[in-house]
C-alpha cells in the first residue's frame, strides 16, 4: 500500500501540539478527535484521524487501512506510514493557518490535487 497524498494534508491539521515542539499552531489542535477528509479529482475520499500523541490512522480512497506517526517540521506536518508496512519516505505538506475552519487544496503523493477539509467527529468508512 502506498501513502496517499491527502494524508499529508491531514497531517497539517494534526501537528499543532506535537510533544517537544514549542511553536504549535493552534488550528492543528482542531484535528484531534475529528476527521480530515481528503477528496480526490475522481470524487473518492480518504479519511484521516490524528491523535495528540503523534499517531495517525487512515482509510484510503480504495478502502485500504494504514497508520503511522506524524511530526512537525517548521511550517509543515509530516507523515511516516508504519502499517501495513513501513514506508521508505516521509510525506510532508504545509499547514494552512486556517486549516481548522476552511477547506484547502494540496497535492497527493502522486502529484494530483486533493481537497482537504476538517469535519467534526470521528467517522468514516
Amino acid at each position: 500500500m502506498r501513502i496517499a497524498a491527502p494524508l499529508g494534508l491531514a497531517l497539517a491539521l494534526a501537528a499543532s501540539q506535537a510533544p517537544g515542539l514549542a511553536c504549535a499552531a493552534p488550528p492543528i489542535e482542531a484535528a484531534f478527535g475529528n476527521t480530515v477528509v481528503s477528496t480526490f479529482p475522481d470524487g473518492k475520499t480518504q479519511h484521516i484521524w490524528f491523535d495528540a500523541g503523534g499517531a495517525y490512522t487512515a482509510v484510503g480512497r480504495r478502502g485500504q487501512r494504514s497508520s503511522g506517526r506524524w511530526s512537525l517540521r517548521a511550517d509543515e506536518i509530516c507523515l511516516r506510514q508504519l502499517r501495513p508496512f513501513p514506508a521508505p519516505i516521509l510525506y510532508c505538506t504545509p499547514v494552512p493557518d486556517d486549516a481548522a475552519t476552511a477547506a484547502w487544496t494540496s497535492k497527493a503523493l502522486d502529484g494530483q490535487p486533493v481537497r482537504l477539509k476538517l469535519v467534526r467527529g470521528r467517522f468514516g468508512p
